[in-house]
C-alpha cells in the first residue's frame, strides 16, 4: 500500500514510524514532512494547506490511503477534497473538524447537549466584551474563536490583563480573523488530562491518557508553548474517572456531532480538567495532539493502519485496539528563545532511537535545525520513573547548538500519589 501523511512535525513523524510497522505498507509520502523524517518517508515539497496540490499529487501517485494530521488542512477540507477523487482518509471532514476550528461552535455544542465544560460568554463586539470583564470573575480565560497555532488562549490573572487580551484579539487582530469572536470563560482548577480517541462516528475507543507540559521552563514557568514534553499514562486519570468521561463526555460528544449532521471520524482529542466538581472539557481537537502522540503511539500494540482504516470504514467496534501496560516519557528539545524569537540552521546529530523530529531540514545531506520545537525524545519502560530517566539519558545522545529543554518532565506525575 502507498500512503500519504499530510503534515511535517513530530506528531507526523510518530505516525509515520508507527504506520511503517504494517508489512503491507510499501511507501509513505509526507507533505511536506521535514528533513529529520527523510529516512522514514519520501518528502514532498507541498505545504499542508496546499490542498489542491496535495490532491493532484495523491491522484498521480495512486495513493491507497491518506492521513491528514494537522488542524489547518482538516478545517480547510482536505479530507473532503481527497474523498472526492476516491482516496480514503483518516481524519474528519470539514463540517466535523469545526469542533476545533471554532471554539464558539464547540462551547455551544456542549451547552446544547449538556456536556460538562466551563461557564462562558461569547462576544463579537469588543466594547461589550470589555464591559462584561468589569463584572466577570477573575482569573478568567480569553479564547480566540478560530485556529491560532495553539496560542489563542490567554489565562488572565487581573482585569487589566483580561482587557488587554480582548483588545489584542479583537482590535489588534493578533490572530487575524480568528479573533473576530472571543469566548470569555470560567477559570477551572484541577489536574489536566489529554485523552486522544479513535472514533468512527459511532464507537469511541480512548487511547492511553497523557499529561502535557505547556510552559517553556522548569516548574511550569515561562510562556505557554505547543508542548515541552509529555508522559503517559496520566496518573490522575483513574479507571473510575475514565468511565465517567466515557459516559458523560466521550460518547455524548460523538452522538451530538452525529445528531448535528457532522459525523466525526478520525482522532478526537479531549482536553480535560479534573475539577472538584468532576471532569470538564477544556477543549476539543480534531486530530492527534502534539507532543501527546509521541508517547501514546509508542504504547500502541495494535496495528495503527488497521485501526485508522476501521475509523474510515465504520468497523471500529469489531477492531482490536490494544495498548501496552507500560509508561512513556517524551522530552521536547527546542531552540533557545522558543516560543519567542530563536535562531535556526544549527547542525543536528542524533545517535539514539525513538526520536521524533519536528523542526529540521536537510542541506547538502546535513541535518540542521529549522524550527522552535526541534524534536521529541521518547522512552518506554515498565514504570514512569524508569521511562523519565531513560528519556533524559537519550537526550544526551542528541546534539545541536542553541538547544534547551525542560528538566522536570514527569515530575508532577511522579508526585501525584504524594500530594494527599
Amino acid at each position: 500500500m502507498k500512503l500519504l501523511v499530510v503534515g511535517g512535525g513530530g506528531r507526523e513523524h510518530a505516525i509515520i514510524k508507527k504506520l511503517k510497522e504494517n508489512p503491507q505498507v510499501t511507501e509513505i509520502f509526507a507533505c511536506p514532512g521535514n528533513g529529520g523524517m527523510a529516512e522514514d518517508a519520501t518528502l514532498v515539497p507541498i505545504g499542508a494547506k496546499e490542498i489542491e496540490k496535495i490532491v493532484t499529487f495523491a491522484k498521480e501517485q495512486c495513493i491507497d490511503y491518506a492521513v491528514v494530521a494537522p488542524d489547518d488542512p482538516l478545517v480547510l477540507g482536505a479530507v473532503d477534497a481527497l474523498n472526492e477523487v476516491g482516496i480514503p482518509c483518516f481524519g474528519p471532514k470539514a463540517n466535523a473538524a469545526i469542533i476545533e476550528g471554532s471554539k464558539v461552535f464547540s462551547k455551544n455544542l456542549m451547552k446544547k447537549y449538556h456536556i460538562p465544560t466551563a461557564e462562558y460568554e461569547v462576544f463579537e463586539d469588543c466594547e461589550k466584551a470589555l464591559a462584561y470583564l468589569e463584572i466577570a470573575p477573575i482569573p478568567t480565560v480569553i479564547k480566540a474563536d478560530g485556529l491560532a497555532l495553539g496560542k489563542g488562549v490567554i489565562i488572565a490573572e487581573t482585569r487589566e490583563d483580561a482587557k488587554a487580551a480582548v483588545r489584542s484579539m479583537m482590535e489588534d487582530q493578533v490572530f487575524g480573523a480568528s479573533g473576530n469572536r472571543v469566548v470569555i470563560e470560567e477559570f477551572l482548577t484541577g489536574p489536566e488530562v489529554s485523552v486522544l480517541s479513535f472514533t468512527d462516528g459511532e464507537t469511541v475507543v480512548p487511547m492511553i491518557s497523557s499529561m502535557d507540559h505547556k510552559r517553556a521552563l522548569d516548574n511550569d514557568q515561562g510562556l505557554n508553548t505547543g508542548g515541552m514534553g509529555t508522559i503517559a499514562p496520566n496518573p490522575y486519570y483513574t479507571s473510575a474517572i475514565a468511565k465517567q468521561c466515557m459516559d458523560e463526555i466521550f460518547l455524548p460528544t460523538v452522538k451530538a456531532m452525529k445528531a448535528e449532521g457532522r459525523t466525526f471520524k478520525g482522532c478526537l482529542y479531549f482536553g480535560l480538567m479534573l475539577t472538584p466538581k468532576g471532569p470538564k472539557v477544556i477543549e476539543y481537537n480534531c486530530r492527534f495532539g502534539d507532543p501527546e502522540t509521541q508517547v501514546v503511539l509508542p504504547l500502541l500494540e495494535s496495528d495503527l493502519l488497521t485501526v485508522m482504516m476501521a475509523t474510515t470504514n465504520g468497523t471500529l467496534a469489531e477492531t482490536e485496539v490494544k495498548f501496552r501496560d507500560a509508561h512513556a516519557c517524551c522530552v521536547v528539545m527546542a531552540s533557545k528563545g522558543y516560543p519567542g524569537k530563536y535562531e535556526t540552521g544549527y547542525e543536528l546529530t542524533i545517535s539514539t532511537d525513538s526520536v521524533f523530529v519536528a523542526g529540521a531540514k536537510l542541506e547538502d545531506g546535513i541535518l540542521k535545525t529549522a524550527g522552535g520545537r526541534v524534536l521529541g525524545v521518547t522512552a518506554v519502560a515498565d514504570n514512569l520513573k524508569a521511562a523519565v530517566d531513560a528519556a533524559y539519558e537519550k537526550v544526551k545522545d542528541v546534539h545541536f547548538d542553541n538547544a534547551f529543554y525542560r528538566h522536570d518532565i514527569g515530575k508532577r506525575a511522579l508526585m501525584a500519589g504524594k500530594e494527599e
